[in-house]
Formats: C-alpha cells, sequence, structure tokens
C-alpha cells in the first residue's frame, strides 16, 4: 500500500524538536538494524573516532529507519522499497556530507544484489572528493578490523568495492558524460542546489532515475543545503516538488520522503526579519550540541554583519536556510524591503488588472539579444485609486548561452509564465509581444491620449514602428530619461510600496529582479542600472519605473470624460 508522505503538522515538530517527517508504517526489523549498522560507523575526522551512535542527531536515525524500513511485497510478491527516494534540506555545518557517506556504506551493508553499482554524486570534484574521503575514514576507523576485511577501497578510482557481493560504491562528480547509461541502484547527490546552475542537469538525473527503474530496492538521496541565488532549475523543481508532497498537495504515486529544515513563511519571510533572532534557530538546526553550536552561529552572524548585507545573505542561505528572494536580498534599494508587503494574490495578470482599471499606461525597457525584454503595466483601479503593476518579459535564445548561470532560472520564469522564451528562428517575437499588450489596452479604452507608452528613447525604432501600426498615435509614445533622470520614479515607488497604494502580484520573476535592483548614489540622485546590476536581470523593474513616471501624471483614459461635465452622474444631474 502506498505511503502517505504528507506532514500537516512539519513546523509544530520542528518547534518540538522532532524530525519534520509524516509518522509511516515500517518494518521495525528492517529499520532497527539499518539504524543498528548506521551507528556503529565512526566519524574519521573528530577526535577518539565517535560512533554515529553517539555523534549523529537522531534526525539522521529517522531517516535511517524509513529508508530501510520501508520495503513492502507488492501483488506480484516482489520487495519494493516505498521510500524510493529522500529529499534533504539541512544547513551547513549539521554533519550533512558525513550523514550521506553513511547511509552509502549502510546501504552497501544490507545489499544483497550481487554486483550491483552504487553511486555518490557531487557537483564538483571537491565535493565528491570530501565525500569519498568520508566513506574511506569510516572505513578506516573501524577498530574490529571487519570494515576494512569486507571493503576494499580502490584510491585512484575512487571506488569502494564490497568483497561480500562484489557491489561497488563509485564517487563521481556530476557530468553528462559521466553519468550518461548509469543504472545505479543507490546513488546519493549531494549539495543539489549547485546543480540548479547546470543546464542539463535535470536531464542526468532523469537519466539516474531511468537507470534505477529495473530495480525496486532502489533508493536515491539527494541532500543539500539552501541555494545563496534565488533556487532555479533543476532544485528549484525538485524543492518545489519536495514542499508540495510534504504540503499534501501531491499525492499519488509519491515515492519520495521530503525532509526540510526550514523555517514557517512567517519567520523566513517579511521586512521585520524575524529569523534573525538567535532563539529560533534550534528548529533548523538539527544537529544542535554536536557539530554545531549557537554560539559558533551567533560568531559567524557578527561577523558576517560586520562585511555588509552581501555577506548576511549568503550566511543566511547556508546556515538557516532563509531562501533568497525578496525577504532576503542582497541589495540597497529600500523599495525591495517593502516589496512583499503589497502584494495582491488577486493580482494574477494582465486581465485582472485590466479589470479592475480605469486608466493604464505601459513602461518598455530592453537592450539586445543577450538582454531581457521587460514590460511593464501599471494601471489605475477604479474607486480606490490604488496604483495595480503587472510586467512580462521576452528573451532571444542567444541569453541562454550567454548568460548560461541563470539560464534555468529563466526557463523557470518562463515555465510560470512570467516569460517568454523566444525560437531561434523567432527574430521579431518581442517586438510583437509588446506591441499585442499594447493593442488590448487601445482596445479597452484604458489607455489616455498622451503619454500612455513610456521607454528609453534610444534604440526602440522597430518598437514605435510596430506600434504606430497598430494604431498607438504619436502624442502617445513618451521619451523617458534613464539613468539619475529615473529619481523621482524610484523614491516615488518606494514611498507607494511602503503605504499600500501600489500593488502588484507577487509574481516569481519580479521577486528575483527586485533581488539584483542595487542603487548607486550620484551626488543628491540615484541610479539603479544593469552595469551596477551585473549579468543579473532588472529590465522588468526599469520598465515599470518608466510606467510609473506617467502614471504619475495622473492621466485619463482615451475612451474616458475630456471634462468632469461629461460624466453621466453630471448629465444626469
Amino acid at each position: 500500500m502506498p505511503l502517505d508522505f504528507a506532514c500537516p503538522d512539519w513546523a509544530d515538530r520542528l518547534a518540538r524538536g522532532e524530525t519534520p517527517i509524516a509518522d509511516l508504517p515500517l518494518d521495525d526489523a528492517a529499520a532497527d538494524r539499518a539504524v543498528q549498522i548506521f551507528n556503529r560507523l565512526r566519524l574519521p575526522d573528530v577526535p577518539d573516532q565517535p560512533t554515529l551512535a553517539e555523534a549523529a542527531g537522531e534526525w539522521m536515525r529517522d531517516i535511517v529507519r524509513a529508508a530501510f524500513g520501508s520495503m513492502q511485497r507488492n501483488a506480484g510478491g516482489q520487495e519494493v522499497r516505498q521510500v524510493g527516494e529522500v529529499f534533504v534540506l539541512v544547513p551547513k555545518k549539521n554533519a550533512k556530507t558525513t550523514s550521506a557517506a553513511a547511509i552509502a556504506l549502510t546501504f552497501m551493508l544490507v545489499n544483497r544484489r550481487r554486483n550491483a553499482d552504487m553511486l555518490i554524486i557531487g557537483p564538483t570534484q571537491k565535493i565528491s572528493e570530501t565525500a569519498f574521503e568520508q566513506a574511506r575514514g569510516m572505513i578506516d576507523a573501524d577498530p574490529e578490523g571487519f570494515l576494512q576485511k569486507r571493503f576494499h577501497v580502490q584510491d585512484h578510482k575512487k571506488t569502494i568495492r564490497c568483497r561480500v557481493t562484489g557491489a561497488r560504491l563509485m564517487i563521481r562528480t556530476f557530468g553528462m558524460d559521466v553519468l550518461t547509461g548509469a543504472k545505479p541502484i543507490f546513488a546519493l547527490i549531494d549539495e543539489v542546489h549547485i546543480l540548479g546552475q547546470v543546464p542539463y542537469a535535470a536531464d542526468v538525473i532523469r537519466q539516474i532515475r531511468g537507470g534505477m527503474l529495473p530495480f525496486p530496492e532502489s533508493l536515491l538521496v539527494m541532500i543539500t543545503t539552501q541555494s545563496d541565488h534565488p533556487p532555479q532549475g533543476v532544485f528549484r523543481s525538485e524543492l518545489d516538488y519536495a514542499r508540495a508532497v510534504r504540503d499534501g498537495q501531491v499525492t499519488e504515486r509519491v515515492r519520495t520522503l521530503p525532509v526540510l529544515y526550514e523555517f514557517p513563511e512567517e519567520i523566513q519571510r517579511g521586512k521585520a526579519r524575524a529569523w534573525t533572532d538567535a532563539a529560533l534557530w534550534h528548529l533548523v538546526t538539527p544537529n544542535l550540541g554536536r557539530s554545531v553550536t549557537i554560539d559558533a552561529l551567533l560568531d559567524g552572524f557578527e561577523r558576517a554583519k560586520a562585511d555588509g548585507e552581501t555577506e548576511v545573505v549568503a550566511w543566511a542561505t547556508q546556515h538557516l536556510n532563509i531562501e533568497v528572494g525578496v525577504g532576503l536580498r542582497s541589495t540597497s534599494w529600500i523599495g525591495a524591503t517593502f516589496w512583499e508587503d503589497a502584494t495582491d494574490p488577486e493580482l494574477t495578470d494582465l486581465d485582472a488588472l485590466m479589470a479592475r482599471s480605469e486608466v493604464a499606461v505601459v513602461g518598455i525597457d530592453g537592450g539586445g539579444l543577450d538582454d531581457l525584454l521587460g514590460l511593464a503595466v501599471i494601471g489605475r483601479e477604479k474607486d480606490t485609486r490604488r496604483w495595480l503593476l503587472w510586467t512580462h518579459a521576452w528573451a532571444h535564445p542567444e541569453v541562454l548561452e550567454t548568460r548560461k548561470e541563470i539560464a534555468g532560472l529563466l526557463r523557470d520564469f518562463a515555465r510560470q509564465g512570467d516569460l517568454t522564451i523566444l525560437t531561434a528562428d523567432d527574430k521579431t517575437g518581442d517586438v510583437v509581444g509588446v506591441a499585442d499588450v499594447v493593442e488590448r489596452l487601445i482596445e479597452a479604452g484604458l489607455l489616455p491620449k498622451a503619454g500612455a507608452v513610456g521607454l528609453d528613447p534610444y534604440g526602440v525604432s522597430a518598437i514605435v514602428d510596430e506600434l504606430s501600426f497598430r494604431g498607438m498615435q504619436d502624442e502617445q509614445l513618451a521619451g523617458i530619461p534613464q539613468g539619475t533622470r529615473l529619481s523621482p520614479a524610484i523614491w516615488g515607488m518606494e514611498r507607494k510600496l511602503k503605504d499600500g497604494t501600489l500593488v502588484h502580484g507577487g509574481r516569481p520573476m519580479m521577486a528575483w529582479v527586485l533581488g539584483n535592483a542595487k542603487t548607486e548614489q550620484r551626488g543628491s540622485a540615484v541610479m539603479i542600472t544593469k552595469e551596477v546590476a551585473g549579468k543579473a536581470k532588472i529590465d522588468p523593474l526599469v520598465a515599470a519605473f518608466d510606467a510609473f513616471v506617467l502614471m504619475s501624471r495622473n492621466p485619463e483614459p482615451a475612451g474616458g470624460p475630456s471634462s468632469y461635465l461629461d460624466a453621466d452622474e453630471m448629465l444626469v444631474l
């Protein structure tokens, strides 16, 4: 019978110091046997080489119990591991790599399949070698010599062979050429967050999963810290899936056990930064009092604060599993501080904005083929007169090649509907896409007669031509000065975000863009530029500033009353 991995009370379990996993019906005998093997392994790089029974936290034994105690016979009498995968998100200094090596050796010791292949995979050679050194060290640390007799360690091949079954535990660095065609019975992938920036990572993991299909007892373990950049690519998809399983949103044909040490949303998010309270850190530090202490964490946190916001971001992601986004970013633009609190979840798309607005304006910003073309629409809400913001972006395929470090993230935004990635033979799809949006606003009568579309005056001839073809009048186009002359819009958006008179849909792409926004002081003015932001993209935000300038002029829609005397109410009166 399939297991239920949903754990809706995970936050309460963290508060009680328990492992945030569901209560599972397990084979206690098999689970206890695996835990006994795990407990007898020793830490090779700690004085006196204590056993894991002394040094490992109970959370890791809970994972071992679930993984090794979940074998059940199917209708055909075949034993199948119900916990076929484990996804572990745990901060640094919680013996993550050591535990990974111990799980791998435990699997080798309980394995009965002859000549089976097993893998420990690291995203870099250094991480791979660290895992190998831990596994080899545990073998060497056995005082009774049993493990030395059982295993033959081949240092030059980074391979550990079992002399009883002929099974091999191979240490590999993640790569298409190394892992293509692999058919492991066991695989452990360390630091999955780094793979988010590897374009082919999803393909390789898919092949690993495919190679495991013939083995009903196979086990795939992914163990990682949070990323010090917004999660992207395969890390984003695996993390989202694990969260969905944990929260009970995915229940059909699930074999993944999520073990996520992260703060609840109300602690992790928000300008108050509740997570900076050291009294909460025990929630996400399962090995507390063993491999890590609160005092050591406090020392690191204070050093990070002294070194600036960028170091605070890096420290918090790695030691508290805080996810980079709007709630945590390296940026000096104060508007980002209020961004998340200005979210309106009902502002889901352009249709929602149009239905709620009495007038709308458009901002456009973009560069060359290796850049994004950003578009922002700001509508003024009927009755409340709040400003509603919606954004979209377009990317030519060249961006995915020239900016490989963010290619996975851009593909995620495309799947979420916030970005359109053009095909190689579509040369003008971005220009056409922008014009399509503007044309919809024209037909709805929402654009003002003058100052309806604002854009950088340079390099926009193709967009201007297309808009003119669609019926845009010359007076409706407005050149928006850039650089320091955008300062009033930057300051104005900060204030409207803070007081709640500008709201947005809380889309992931804009959360990432806000995290990229770096300000630069120029005399009494301020500017946010692509040069300061570097390789990260800010075009949709600059487009929003352009639209902000136009909405600040208090426009009226072209189809609206030209005078208050023309309003229906006045005619009745």
